[in-house]
């Protein structure tokens, strides 16, 4: 299985590309020639490198807007035309398609307040001395904006893919002023008024980069009284138990560590489990903002081994889980594991993979994504999903009391609740190859079964054993090119064929207990109408069957408790 494994883990690691700009730059430029030529190798690179570009603004907003900064590019200053720059970027609607603000990074004004986010709340966490005593109020608005307005402001200068991530993006930027005044939402050289729940208004004045470094500020998180063993750390990866059935583990780059490589530390974890007894085990993602997502591979075959042998596989994520650590929570889901936390900035589906380049004459440097990773046609946990942000199976956001309290709110949930957490059912989700083989296995009561022998199987799956024992019984043999297609849609022909081989190896002699003809739909092009006739006069097949529609979760719930009640 481990041959399997590393094999297709090879194929899933998604390295990001450099490349440069191939504009010709003149050979001196005035300032705005400078400009025009920073504006379309920023545009041509775009349209050149991303798999995409226009699939969520048309081509015509792209060139509108362009054409709108190229109208100003004479008077504008050099940070509002970086911010112009990112707002052309941002068009893209994909979080890893961005412009750099670091080179006019010295040139911004910032407001000397920053704004967090908590359990559905956005709160004041830093502001000047003098104020500490509003620390911790929650904010409902700034100039007389509401707090979705605001988001909704930003989201036309962010980079961002979905809501989490553009949330994520503001509590990041919350205290830049030139960001305000160029979405409109504070005139220039305006003071920032933050309305609090009790209803005072805080009225936060503009300072140049270097008179910031001068203020005195108060942190909200000067006040928190502990920290968690949990904290996030500044290693790659650790491992500790929590209790003596409790394994943690904190995954926080997708970077293999020079000093513990992947391999090691996984040796290190299964000798810790195989010392121990732990019914649990908890991998940590909330810290994650990605790298490589074929790292982890070593420890996944650990953890599937633990998995075989009983163990609860519990992954942890939040909103900096992005990218290949996307990627590789969805993975956990694959294995059968249960998510728990806050949903992720990073999206299931997303385009990735980015590549940089320097404009020729400002320096500003920009990044693009060169793939779109489609999720769905690798692991069947995905099916459905598209370009959102991950949710968890059971939610348990961070609340700011355990913060300041020094407490780990997921983490302190999930010690406090050791039952066997169940994944979200997904029932509209399409059903795939894989998923119904694993649900007709259950319905056989899950029997002994040898290692599924397909070639494309990632060797982590929770329905592995059940392909092995479809396979061992005759129910299916793969597809015509020798592989399984596990994470193929099922189709009604296929899903009738694998009900009659299961009740046929099963040694059932159903009767027929449906006496109206198969849908003429059903039966059309149908490469086995046989099995598409007894899987229907047995009762197999749902009423709703219908070609013009494919099988989604809950018909294929339906379908093996079907052939569970024959048993």
């Amino acid at each position: 299985m481990h041959t399997t494994l590393f094999r297709r883990a090879g194929t899933l690691a998604l390295a990001a590309a450099l490349f440069t700009g191939t504009a010709v730059q003149a050979a001196d430029p005035s300032a705005l020639e400078a400009r025009q030529q920073d504006l379309d190798v920023l545009y041509q690179s775009l349209e050149r490198y991303h798999p995409d570009l226009f699939a969520n603004t048309p081509e015509a907003d792209f060139l509108a807007l362009k054409a709108e900064i190229e109208g100003r590019l004479a008077a504008e200053s050099q940070v509002d035309f970086v911010l112009d720059l990112q707002r052309l970027a941002a068009l893209a609607g994909d979080s890893h398609t961005q412009v750099s603000l670091n080179a006019v990074a010295d040139q911004v004004r910032f407001y000397p307040v920053v704004l967090t986010w908590y359990d559905g709340h956005w709160y004041l966490t830093t502001a000047e001395e003098g104020q500490a005593e509003l620390l911790g109020q929650e904010v409902t608005a700034i100039n007389g904006h509401s707090m979705e307005e605001v988001l909704a402001a930003f989201s036309t200068l962010l980079s961002a893919d979905n809501p989490v991530k553009l949330r994520r993006q503001y509590r990041q930027s919350c205290n830049v002023a030139d960001l305000y005044e160029s979405v409109g939402l504070v005139p220039d050289g305006g003071d920032l008024e933050l309305t609090l729940a009790g209803g005072q208004v805080l009225s936060v004045e503009p300072l140049e980069a270097a008179a910031l470094a001068q203020v005195s500020l108060a942190r909200l998180s000067d006040h928190q009284m502990a920290s968690p063993v949990t904290a996030a750390t500044g290693d790659a990866y650790w491992s500790a138990a929590l209790d003596s059935g409790t394994y943690y583990i904190q995954y926080n780059t997708c970077q293999e560590d020079p000093e513990l490589p992947m391999e090691t530390f996984a040796t290190q974890v299964q000798t810790e489990l195989d010392a121990g007894d732990y019914s649990r085990i908890l991998v940590d993602l909330r810290n994650n903002g990605g790298g490589s997502d074929g790292v982890i591979w070593p420890l996944l075959a650990v953890l599937r081994q633990e998995m075989d042998d009983g163990a609860e596989l519990v992954g942890l994520i939040g909103e900096t889980t992005f990218s290949s650590a996307i990627i590789n929570a969805v993975e956990l889901q694959e294995m059968g594991a249960v998510l728990v936390g806050e949903p992720t900035s990073g999206s299931v589906d997303h385009f990735g993979s980015v590549g940089t380049f320097a404009l020729p004459n400002s320096g500003v440097r920009a990044g693009v994504s060169t793939k779109f990773i489609d999720l769905g046609t690798l692991l069947d946990a995905d099916a459905g999903r598209g370009v959102v942000s991950l949710e968890p199976d059971v939610a348990v956001p961070q609340t700011l009391a355990d913060a300041l309290a020094g407490r780990n709110t997921a983490v302190e949930w999930l010690l406090a609740h050791p039952e066997r957490l169940e994944p979200k059912a997904y029932p509209d989700a399409p059903l795939t190859r894989g998923r119904f083989v694993g649900l007709l296995y259950a319905a056989a009561g899950s029997p002994a079964a040898p290692e599924a022998a397909f070639p494309d199987l990632l060797g982590i799956e929770w329905y592995l054993p059940a392909i092995g024992w479809a396979q061992a019984a005759g129910i299916t043999n793969g597809t015509a090119d020798g592989t399984f297609a596990a994470v193929r849609p099922l189709t009604w022909q296929e899903a009738a064929v694998f009900l009659v081989r299961a009740a046929e190896a099963l040694g059932l002699e159903p009767a027929a207990v449906r006496s109206a003809p198969l849908p003429a739909a059903l039966a059309n092009g149908a490469w086995d109408p046989a099995a598409l006739e007894k899987a229907w006069s047995w009762g197999l097949l749902p009423e709703d069957a219908s070609a013009s529609h494919g099988i989604n979760r809950s018909q294929g719930i339906a379908m093996a408790e079907a052939l569970q009640a024959l048993l």
